[in-house]
């Protein structure tokens, strides 16, 4: 039995010390009420499930006292009243009656969603709308005493004015007899007198000479003075004038305006993080890429790819529901779909009207019908701002473009298709969206984003980098902050830009598990950007947007503790020195020693280095032979691996001088020092994946294979031990995402990395233990590059060929670039292939262009003066400044 003294546990949040009020269901946790406020405004949990503590243990207090039967409690609930009901509340029972749990449940799940908006939304803007709102109250307050005061003075002045009036006018019209009297018996008189005169007329005027002159001047005498013509009139007057504007003015000078929602700028709601943060990723099954993304929650999207394959998934990749009669992508538009805001999607289908699907995807129905047979819908996009639906269209015969505006009737609003000039603004057109301040963004096939203001003036185009590296534009959007962001098919990247036109930065390169970013979506819910693939069926999902920390501070107890582990200094993060840094140095320029033309081969695809200047060289169409520096063939191999265009590192040569190759069969075979014996050292057992490149480590002794999988479009690498068993496979980062998409070359530095020259288009570096280090692109970042043969020498540096710049790049160890080391070099012009001789520190050039089957060899490292440098180490960042000339031979 319990006693007083017993001891009795709470649960504890588990982000801070506090009671546990709440639980999340999607993390899951227990917070405090601090905590889950913090929890439902950041953006990295916004969506997810926070119920209460009771909830979570699913205990509803039904036990509640009727308020008018106070001995009752209340058990029913009855639907028509909305009220919780107990036995004796009798005017109830002829109603709907539910269970009160059942009610409860019921009406919960019915206003789950504006609880989280709540949570999620209202409390977050509040910090900032509810200082505005008292301001904005204060000032209204203080104006409208002015105006009061003021308008008080005015109808006092107005009133006593229209009394003055009041008065006069019963004074003067009113006093004696009726105005209407008066009138009626001047009419009368004036009858009378009117009578006469015809009469005088008559008699005296008319018959000439029947009367004297005494007669006519005694009539006048008599007559005429009796006649009096005078016109009575009403005497109004005003002694002080009204003027109307200074009354209206009065009236009308306070101003009210149109009621409506109270907005906060997103400026002073977001901001841009440091770099893009990986959220999710997903692998969607029934399409073969994706091509397109229409977001309509959180977590569901529609996507479709370059064939007729339209369906809507989940963040799982399983498809919900799919589209039958969507247009067929592979030569029309891409961006062939998109959602309105009551979640029902527009979808160009395959006789290119323009179709709604329903929310419950029950009924579909002709939103647009195609009337013109020249031109044909490409790609869509509903506008949130005005419910408009803006259409791409794309004539055939003239090979031009125009973009249409359809109100939420389906009407033709808009149209628009030249400059002021009168020259076309779009060719082939892909994508189409709309930015915050009402510009219409469109991704013109291979040419630029071209943008439009709301009216129709073109306002600028978007052309690529400043660097000139070019753009191919692919699927566009853009973010609350009013940033456009494009992929670009040439560099690889999603390119931002501000609403102007002007480059910022490089969002992604290359990004890990797509490559080739192709298509883009934004959740302005969520604050996330949906990434689709090219090649795969792969979305990766980021944030780059986040809340400002104002209103996302941590709980201060939290906040304490993350201040204080953060001054806890690390230690063991600093660099250990090579030894080849006191006994080498870098020269300036390097130093062309030889080159030699190899028989026999169709260009030089892949060197591998022999003691005694002899050298494996690799061209295509399985050829590959051993030479010296006269390029004379010594010895060929037979069953090497059969390819016409076998541009990568399909050899490598051990400590003993022994040749590991791939062959024919994608066996990994091991030929001997003396070329009589050939063996395989590692056979192939897996039919999905191929060898596609070796390196032998001369540090560990192992063998680094780079695998390729043809089905999947992916790559990964294998390292396998001297007895040929595999000890380690590296093929996703951290989060999950593939690193690789097809290993050509592939290499070790003396600190342990993994060096990937990966389908030309980046160098992949991991760590030993195979944690991704960096990836390089190109100089500068996000370039033009076409990247191929790789090694690296004693100082650590990473070498590789750029078959867009025709040169040799260094890199650091850390992947940052120092020099253009070759320029064109001799003979050369486009080199293909690297090898480093550790012995004589003499690094061999390939060259693949047009057969051209030249090696060249330099010297660009010797050994430190003893007198001068005093054997000094010289970190890489020092080893050559930017200054340092790159040979070029023209």
């Amino acid at each position: 039995m319990a006693t007083a003294n017993s001891l009795y546990s709470t649960h504890k949040c588990s982000k801070c010390p506090g009671d546990t009020a709440y639980h999340c269901v999607s993390c899951p946790c227990d917070l405090c009420p601090q905590c889950k406020e913090n929890h439902v405004k950041d953006l990295q949990t916004i969506d997810h499930d926070v119920v209460s503590h009771r909830d979570k243990i699913n205990y509803i207090p039904t036990q509640e006292i009727c308020v008018r039967h106070p001995s009752h409690v209340y058990i029913k609930y009855c639907e028509p009243c909305e009220l919780p009901v107990c036995f004796h509340c009798r005017k109830h029972r002829t109603h709907r009656l539910l269970d009160v749990e059942i009610a409860y449940k019921t009406k919960q799940q019915q206003h789950r969603g504006t609880i989280h908006t709540i949570r999620s939304e209202a409390l977050f803007y509040r910090p900032v709308l509810l200082p505005r709102i008292k301001t904005d109250f204060k000032t209204c307050h203080t104006e409208f005493s002015l105006y009061q005061s003021e308008m008080l003075t005015k109808a006092q002045t107005l009133k006593h004015l229209i009394n003055k009036v009041r008065k006069d006018f019963m004074c003067n019209v009113f006093c004696d007899f009726d105005f209407k009297h008066r009138c009626l018996k001047q009419m009368i008189e004036m009858s009378r007198h009117i009578v006469s005169l015809q009469e005088y007329e008559l008699r005296y005027v008319q018959p000439a000479f029947t009367f004297s002159a005494l007669q006519f001047l005694s009539f006048i005498k008599t007559a005429l003075p009796q006649i009096h013509l005078t016109l009575h009139t009403s005497q109004l007057s005003m002694t002080e004038s009204l003027n109307k504007e200074d009354v209206m003015e009065s009236l009308s000078a306070i101003q009210i305006t149109e009621r409506g929602n109270r907005r906060v700028g997103n400026q002073c709601l977001l901001k841009l993080t440091s770099g893009a943060e990986f959220h999710h990723s997903l692998t969607l099954t029934g399409v073969g890429c994706c091509d397109h993304i229409s977001c309509v929650t959180s977590d569901r999207v529609w996507v479709s790819d370059d064939g007729d394959n339209l369906m809507l998934t989940n963040t799982t990749g399983v498809p919900l529901h799919r589209v039958e009669d969507s247009c067929r992508g592979l030569f029309d538009g891409k961006g062939s779909h998109t959602v309105n805001s009551e979640s029902e999607l527009i979808y160009i289908d395959r006789k290119y009207n323009i179709s709604k699907l329903s929310k419950d995807m029950k009924t579909t129905t002709t939103f647009i019908e195609r009337t013109v047979s020249t031109w044909r819908p490409r790609c869509v996009y509903w506008s949130p701002s005005t419910g408009d639906l803006l259409v791409m269209m794309y004539n055939d015969d003239t090979w031009t473009g125009k973009v249409t505006r359809y109100n939420q009737s389906g009407q033709l609003t808009q149209t628009i298709q030249h400059n002021i000039k009168g020259r076309g603004l779009y060719g082939k057109l892909s994508y189409i969206t709309e930015n915050n301040n009402g510009d219409v963004v469109v991704s013109d096939h291979k040419s630029a984003v071209v943008v439009t203001e709301r009216g129709g003036r073109h306002r600028f185009s978007y052309t690529g980098h400043p660097s000139g590296s070019g753009l191919e534009p692919r699927g566009i959007c853009t973010d609350p902050l009013s940033h456009i962001l494009v992929c670009d098919g040439t560099t690889d990247t999603v390119q931002m830009i501000d609403r102007d036109g002007q480059f910022l930065s490089h969002l992604l390169i290359r990004p890990s598990g797509i490559f080739s970013p192709w298509s883009l979506s934004y959740d302005v819910n969520t604050h996330r950007l949906w990434v689709g693939s090219e090649d795969n069926n792969t979305v990766v999902i980021y944030r780059y947007i986040t809340r400002q920390d104002a209103l996302t501070d941590l709980n201060p107890a939290t906040a304490d503790v993350m201040e204080s582990l953060s001054e806890i200094p690390t230690t063991g993060t600093e660099k250990p020195q090579q030894g080849n840094q006191c006994l080498l140095k870098l020269m300036s320029p390097p130093e062309l020693l030889h080159s030699l033309t190899v028989t026999d081969v169709d260009g030089c695809c892949h060197i591998s280095c022999v003691p005694s200047d002899r050298v494996w060289v690799s061209g295509d169409r399985n050829k590959l032979m051993l030479t010296d520096t006269t390029g004379v063939p010594l010895h060929r191999v037979e069953d090497s691996c059969s390819d016409l265009y076998a541009y990568r590192g399909l050899h490598t040569v051990n400590s003993e001088s022994e040749l590991i190759y791939i062959d024919r069969n994608y066996n990994i075979n091991k030929l001997s020092k003396d070329m009589k014996t050939t063996t395989t050292f590692i056979e192939r057992t897996d039919s999905t994946w191929r060898p596609w490149c070796v390196y032998w480590s001369p540090s560990t002794g192992n063998l680094l294979v780079g695998m390729y999988n043809y089905w999947t479009k992916t790559g990964k690498v294998t390292r396998y031990n001297q007895r040929g068993q595999l000890t380690q496979t590296i093929q996703s980062d951290s989060t999950g995402r593939g690193l690789y998409r097809k290993p050509n070359y592939i290499t070790e530095n003396n600190n342990g990395d993994v060096v990937v020259s990966d389908w030309y288009s980046a160098v992949v570096v991991t760590e030993r233990g195979g944690r991704h280090r960096f990836s390089y692109t190109g100089h500068p970042s996000g370039s033009k590059r076409k990247l191929w043969g790789i090694c690296t020498d004693p100082l650590s540096h990473i070498l590789v060929c750029d078959d867009r710049t025709k040169t040799v790049q260094m890199l650091d160890r850390d992947g940052q670039f120092l020099s253009h080391l070759l320029i064109r070099p001799s003979e050369i012009f486009s080199p293909r292939s690297l090898s480093y001789d550790v012995n004589t520190h003499r690094l061999w050039v390939g060259s693949v262009s047009w057969f051209n089957n030249t090696v060249v060899i330099y010297r660009y490292i010797t050994r430190q003066d003893a007198l001068t440098d005093e054997h000094r180490p010289r970190p890489d960042g020092d080893a050559m400044s930017s200054s340092t000339p790159a040979v070029e031979w023209r």
